[in-house]
């Protein structure tokens, strides 16, 4: 890519559909990662065609794409959650859902509905590990699942390097100020009860998890260093 890419005008286009989620993706790893996507760093259609015979299923095309195209760069997709490779998936045993991703420890999935692997780009939704496991239930969380790929590098971007990324317990001055130095992204609505908002704001990444906690990643350890600057306040990696 030789021209600059544009993360706010990106990622515009990348919510809209398959194509521009991984156009926003490639752009991504290449100019904030710093590692454009190779030719080694997805899976192959045998393994993808391996999966689906194991499992009895159709993967769904966008899922396929995903994997294809970047499913084995662990530092785009797996820094805190993972995503899991096609020897990995699984329907969960309700069967009602094919399970790609699981939190860190172990306290949600994210699976996509069996009654719905035929669409091309298939609704994503949630099942939180509770104590009672009689209670747990699937419950919405994105609309595509190309969508949930671009909000999967942009949560996984902000868990990479501590020189790159940080972590502000905020208060309502930083709230204010976070808004008065970045510009809010567009991204659509999560599920009711996931307050989550998306910045960008001197070459950094932001996100504000319902005023709970800020979550930053700087293209560069100087670009994180002038939000904290802008943005004072109680930053975990700020030994400064």
């Amino acid at each position: 890519m030789t021209q600059e890419f544009d993360l706010a005008a990106s990622l515009a286009r990348g919510i809209e559909g398959r194509s521009g989620a991984w156009t926003f993706i490639q752009g991504f790893a290449d100019h904030w990662v710093g590692a454009a996507l190779g030719s080694n760093d997805g899976w192959t259609l045998a393994d993808l065609d391996a999966a689906e015979e194991r499992l009895g299923v159709r993967l769904p095309t966008a899922l396929r794409e995903a994997y294809l195209l970047f499913g084995r760069r662990q530092d785009l997709t797996s820094n805190h959650d993972a995503l899991l490779g096609p020897a990995e998936l699984y329907v969960d045993d309700a069967k009602e859902a094919l399970v790609f991703r699981h939190e860190n420890q172990g306290a949600a999935s994210w699976g996509i509905l069996l009654d719905s692997l035929q669409d091309d780009d298939p609704a994503v939704f949630i099942r939180l590990d509770l104590a009672d496991r009689s209670a747990e239930r699937w419950e919405d969380w994105l609309e595509r699942l190309s969508l949930c790929f671009v909000e999967i590098i942009l949560s996984e971007s902000l868990q990479a390097d501590e020189e790159l990324c940080d972590f502000l317990d905020p208060d309502g001055d930083s709230l204010e100020l976070l808004e008065t130095n970045s510009v809010r992204l567009l991204f659509p609505a999560y599920p009711i009860g996931e307050e989550t908002r998306w910045f960008l704001g001197q070459d950094v990444l932001l996100r504000d998890d319902d005023g709970a906690a800020v979550l930053a990643r700087g293209r560069t350890a100087d670009n994180l260093d002038r939000i904290r600057a802008l943005i004072p306040g109680d930053w975990l990696n700020d030994y400064c």
